[in-house]
């Protein structure tokens, strides 16, 4: 299973594209502004895009990846989220106002999009691959996921702060080689990160002591400016651990 980091900043500018990872060739999870690294043939060939939530900087593209495969792809693209993300994509996004409806076109029956709504626990099985849902803590409804494939497992968190269903569903399995985790903001805005829902440095290290793994830790959705402030802090509370910052165009094989 190959894992490739398309955008995993918490904003935009000077190279940076927010929350994407592309799995193999055919899975997306989340559709952000990384996106906009692939090609158009490397576009046509996705199949599934999984949804943590219905925050801008994670599916800012996916309107524009509909509006760019229709007429390439043989079969629709199966977009997965909690009910309220995908409630969210039609009110807001596919409403024929803002952008077209892509569950409709081009027609009812084979559109560029269907939507399928995954609950938090539930499994998908995609050949030798599986994706869990697991619930997070956040703003409005969010999901991180664990992905499985070949002989090793990662995993990534979505938007959270503080949680305890997280670290139970991971620990649940008997592997995780690596986690992509969010730390929106430094510990000089843990005020903002609780209200904002998103970790800081000294929340993170609270919630990493519930996991009995021991993976490579990424830091990801940090605001563009501050990465090197909260990976400095990252690695001073938890400095028995592997944590590096993460950049678009890393990639990893499992």
């Amino acid at each position: 299973m190959d894992v490739r980091v398309l955008g995993s900043s918490g904003g935009v500018g000077n190279g940076k594209g927010t929350t994407s990872l592309l799995i193999d060739d055919d899975i997306l999870i989340d559709a952000g502004t990384g996106v906009a690294q692939l090609s158009i043939d490397e576009l046509s060939r996705l199949r599934h895009v999984f949804l943590t939530h219905s925050h801008l900087d994670h599916i800012a593209y996916l309107p524009l990846l509909g509006d760019t495969v229709f007429g390439l792809i043989p079969e629709s693209v199966k977009v997965y989220a909690l009910p309220e993300t995908l409630d969210a994509l039609r009110r807001h996004i596919f409403n024929d106002t803002i952008w077209p409806d892509f569950t409709r076109i081009p027609n009812k029956h084979e559109p560029v999009f269907r939507f399928q709504p995954l609950l938090p626990g539930e499994v998908l099985r995609l050949g030798a691959r599986s994706v869990e849902a697991i619930s997070v803590n956040h703003t409005v409804p969010c999901m991180g996921y664990r992905v499985e494939g070949g002989e090793g497992a990662f995993a990534i968190s979505g938007d959270t702060t503080c949680n305890d269903s997280f670290w139970e569903a991971l620990n649940a399995h008997p592997n995780l080689d690596f986690l992509l985790v969010e730390t929106a903001f430094s510990n000089k805005d843990e005020r903002l990160a609780h209200i904002a829902r998103h970790y800081c440095p000294r929340l993170l290290a609270v919630d990493l002591g519930k996991l009995r793994h021991r993976p490579r830790i990424y830091i990801i959705h940090a605001k563009p400016g501050e990465e090197s402030a909260i990976l400095r802090e990252c690695r001073e509370l938890l400095a028995e651990r592997d944590v590096s910052g993460l950049a678009g165009g890393a990639h990893f094989t499992l």
